[in-house]
């Protein structure tokens, strides 16, 4: 029974190690090299009134909506439906009222598509989902109409503010009384006391916004990072010297008030600016003298070493590590797709501490590294078999910028090359046509012809 104990024993501590070398070599997320990051912006909540409630569309049951998810969950749960890209919707309770109204006029599957579950399996384990999404026409004229009128809402209350003459407000940080346009306190606030919150003309609800920056002060927290001091004028050392006399662009609290997160539907201000599908006027005395590329950094294969010029990177791994990438591609006569695998097997393995040339593990990268060295496995390949597979399409950092350099094979280009130095083309001299004509070629090929007849 011992035995059989160490035996299961090992066994299982076998399994674990197995687990966590499983666990170790597995990537569970998008790698990226240090110098880039990767933007992720969250969704915002446009200006909206706070005490509406939407609606079920098939019951009395009803939530805020800013507890919109709790009946979004119900409606899944207990009616099986869905609603696609609720974000994307500009006026969510009366969207859940105009489709509770004809959802009372005809059945729900003469609007949605119908997602069925277990489809496979025995009929009576299947469900009927139902998703309602604008792929429908009229779910999509919908949502453009309560877009559109979100949108004239918006600018109808910025046209009232920029022309509303009555504001008055004390100045946030200095208690100075402003009465008037709005303008006069934000032109104040920027020029006094280098706190700007954009152009008047682009912010829409300032007095809500005004009360929620004053409210932040009011609670001692900086508008910036928004930590929290034990007073006043601690808050006011920290805001100066951190130089927080700013609100921060990545706070979506704020993105109601200014009118460009309206103006397309689930857009913000960054995504709208970023766009490179707007509409330019074509025009040929454009100067594009002060044109300033933006270079793109290659990493080494084995360190941190970058270079924005190509032939420098692959003299670098050559001169420094050993290894000639272009000495391999043709040795092996790697077409393209070849050389995008080969170079996501080498970084994965690197990243995981790994020899390609014998697939043993190490403990960190500079021992891997300097086993590849000293065993000189840096130009020691396995078999095409084991790095030539499907997996090693996806790249392992999804922002290798060496993977934009490699080019496919040359052979085919310098054959070419070779037969057309050697068939030159020269034009006819047709000066003395009854000679060329005499000693053509197809003049002598039917006189052959004739012969040998």
């Amino acid at each position: 029974m011992r035995s059989g104990r160490t035996r299961f024993r090992v066994a299982d501590t076998q399994s674990q190690w197995d687990r966590k070398r499983r666990k170790r070599d597995s990537i569970l997320e998008p790698l990226s090299f240090p110098e880039q990051t990767v933007d992720s912006s969250n969704t915002f909540i446009l200006q909206c009134p706070r005490n509406e409630l939407l609606v079920c569309l098939f019951c009395s049951e009803s939530a805020p909506l800013l507890q919109k998810d709790v009946l979004l969950k119900h409606l899944l749960l207990e009616h099986k439906l869905v609603i696609a890209d609720v974000k994307l919707i500009a006026d969510l309770p009366k969207y859940m009222l105009y489709w509770k109204g004809r959802f009372l006029e005809q059945p729900v599957k003469d609007f949605c598509s119908v997602i069925k579950t277990n489809s496979t399996g025995p009929v009576e384990k299947q469900e009927d989902y139902f998703l309602l999404c604008d792929v429908l026409p009229e779910d999509r004229i919908l949502r453009e109409k309560l877009q559109q009128k979100r949108l004239e809402e918006v600018l109808e209350q910025q046209q009232k503010e920029r022309d509303d003459s009555n504001f008055h407000r004390l100045c946030m940080f200095c208690s100075e009384e402003f009465t008037g346009n709005r303008s006069f306190l934000l032109n104040h606030m920027a020029r006094e006391h280098s706190f700007s919150i954009g152009l008047p003309d682009n912010i829409v609800y300032c007095n809500e916004f005004l009360d929620t920056l004053q409210s932040k002060l009011d609670n001692l927290q900086c508008l910036y990072c928004e930590k929290i001091f034990r007073d006043k004028t601690t808050l006011k050392d920290h805001m100066r010297k951190k130089a927080h006399r700013r609100i921060n662009a990545n706070n979506r609290e704020y993105d109601r008030f200014y009118v460009i997160n309206y103006l397309e539907l689930g857009k913000t201000w960054e995504e709208v600016q970023s766009e490179d599908d707007r509409e330019l006027v074509d025009d040929e005395n454009d100067d594009w003298s002060d044109w300033q590329s933006h270079p793109v950094s290659a990493v080494c294969l084995f360190c941190d070493h970058q270079s924005e010029t190509m032939d420098h990177i692959y003299t670098h791994m050559k001169e420094t590590h050993g290894f000639d990438l272009h000495n391999l591609k043709t040795e092996l006569n790697l077409k393209f797709y070849q050389q995008v695998k080969l170079v996501n097997f080498i970084r994965r393995h690197i990243h995981q501490n790994r020899c390609y040339g014998c697939q043993e593990n190490f403990d960190s990268r500079a021992d891997v590294l300097h086993h590849i060295m000293a065993k000189g496995h840096v130009m020691k390949l396995p078999e095409m078999s084991i790095w030539d597979q499907p997996q090693y399409f996806f790249p392992t950092y999804e922002n290798d910028a060496l993977l934009c350099t490699l080019s496919d094979s040359d052979e085919d280009e310098r054959d070419e090359t070779n037969r057309s130095e050697d068939i030159p083309v020269i034009a006819e001299d047709i000066s003395n046509l009854k000679i060329l004509k005499q000693t053509s070629v197809l003049n002598q090929l039917l006189k052959h012809r004739g012969s040998s007849c």
